[in-house]
């Protein structure tokens, strides 16, 4: 306990985190129940403690840098909803396609909605069920380990909702065999294996009969899912027989509308793709995100690029002190402002800084922080010394590690950038994959600003870009 406390300490001493997400996450430690614990959802836990979102992401980020919490990448069916992969690391996240066989569905990894983060509460600081999953029941076993965080299983009567589609179930020891002796409903049912993902599919139609059918299931590591089949209603014999060398925990489910009434209600959960345009994770694990041979998919992300106009001018005039103190307070600025609307710096060239975010209207929203934010330390020092030009894009990308940190590739990259020499002093550009958000529009209306179209053509770029003045 006194190590427990030790490291609580030790988080607080970060002046970076929220004492209240600490008091919550303490509290949750210390007298959650086990489930609680594992794989915990960010967003969710700052819902239900009516913390900000950002800050609670952040104090997890910091509790699993002293150790309090593991953190998981998880690989996603954006169908279920199941764990395909968990790593502890995103740099284990290597596979062309990931498969799941409850969906009978191949998916190319992405960023965006296919890899979720969470955090589960480490073995040294206080030991849950999940720590162990083959002593978890089949019922435990789906809901900490199988399901992601992103669906919103019932807290209470769990095992009743998935009795209402899960006729059988068994637990077999590896090596060991087993039967399960059910009704086949006209329905269509599938024999399904969390453990090795495996899963048999069998399309229940036509007369009932009373003959009983025979099935034999082996589980191994290497045969995912088994060719189709067609049965009519009546009794089955499944044998069934555990050739890999963990527990596996096959289960008969109907694939009906309680199955996926259960599995369709999502909410909101933390994905790599904000994560690593989140300011804290950046400044914590610098170095330790991707490996250098690694490309991984981006939907849709949206870049941030500043400069100042006139930099040159700017020392000339000023001399090399004062104008480096101006520039780096502009620097620190604009790191604030970026950390606050949900973004990161990913890195700053000269007097230029890219960033992130991992929506267009927090771009927005920082954009306009920031002219304002400039205007104010030009009325401060009473001179236009402080030129911003801002040019915001957003789309597909692909995240890479270069000079030993995580960076992006693309043409959206490009795009942004050209969009962002455009601008002039005090402008802020901007593209129709921008202004054409919903959450974007809402926040220029609400600030009484309609973009202005430009009739432009962007160097290098062939096809046409719609750009956009905020004026």
């Amino acid at each position: 306990m006194n190590e427990v406390q030790d490291l609580f300490s030790l988080l607080r001493q970060s002046s970076d985190v929220d004492p209240q997400a600490i008091d919550a996450i303490k509290k949750t430690v210390a007298e959650g129940e086990d489930r609680a614990l594992c794989r915990i959802n960010a967003p969710a836990f700052a819902a239900k403690h009516g913390l900000d979102e950002e800050r609670v992401i952040g104090a997890f980020l910091h509790a699993a840098r002293v150790g309090i919490f593991d953190i998981s990448w998880n690989v996603l069916c954006p169908g279920c909803g199941g764990v395909l992969d968990s790593n502890a690391t995103l740099k284990t996240v290597r596979k062309e396609e990931y498969t799941c066989a409850l969906c009978s569905e191949g998916y190319a990894p992405t960023l965006d909605e296919m890899v979720e983060v969470t955090f589960t509460v480490s073995p040294r600081v206080r030991r849950i069920a999940a720590h162990n999953p083959e002593q978890l029941s089949v019922t435990e076993y789906f809901r900490q380990i199988y399901w992601a965080s992103g669906v919103d299983l019932p807290e209470e009567n769990f095992e009743e909702a998935m009795a209402s589609f899960a006729l059988e179930d068994v637990e077999l020891e590896p090596g060991e065999k087993g039967v399960l002796t059910i009704q086949l409903p006209a329905e269509f049912v599938i024999v399904f294996e969390p453990v090795t993902h495996s899963a048999q599919f069998i399309d229940v139609k036509g007369e009932p009969t009373k003959e009983r059918r025979n099935l034999s299931l082996v589980f191994d590591r290497d045969h995912i899912q088994s060719q189709m089949l067609e049965m009519q209603p009546g009794p089955l014999r499944i044998a069934l027989e555990n050739r890999t060398d963990s527990r596996v925990l096959p289960t008969v489910c109907v694939a009906g509308a309680e199955l996926h009434c259960m599995l369709g209600k999502r909410r909101p959960f933390l994905t790599a793709k904000r994560l690593l345009s989140n300011q804290t994770f950046r400044d914590l694990y610098r170095t330790d995100t991707l490996d250098v041979d690694q490309r991984l998919k981006i939907t849709s992300l949206t870049f941030l690029f500043t400069d100042l106009r006139g930099s040159t001018e700017l020392y000339e005039r000023v001399g090399d002190l004062s104008a480096f103190d101006m520039v780096r307070a502009h620097f620190q600025v604009l790191q604030e402002i970026v950390a606050a609307e949900a973004g990161a710096v990913v890195k700053t060239i000269g007097d230029a800084v890219m960033a992130t975010f991992p929506t267009p209207d927090r771009a927005i929203a920082a954009a306009l922080r920031m002219r304002d934010a400039m205007r104010a330390l030009n009325d401060k020092s009473g001179r236009e010394d402080l030129l911003l030009k801002i040019g915001v894009h957003a789309g597909p990308c692909i995240a890479v590690s270069m000079n030993e940190r995580q960076d992006y590739f693309g043409q959206t990259v490009n795009i942004a950038s050209r969009v962002q020499n455009l601008a002039n002093a005090q402008a802020i550009f901007v593209t129709g994959a921008v202004v054409d958000d919903n959450l974007t529009a809402d926040l220029l209306h609400r600030n009484a600003l309609t973009p202005v179209p430009h009739d432009v053509s962007l160097r290098g770029i062939e096809r046409e870009i719609a750009v956009y003045t905020i004026p």
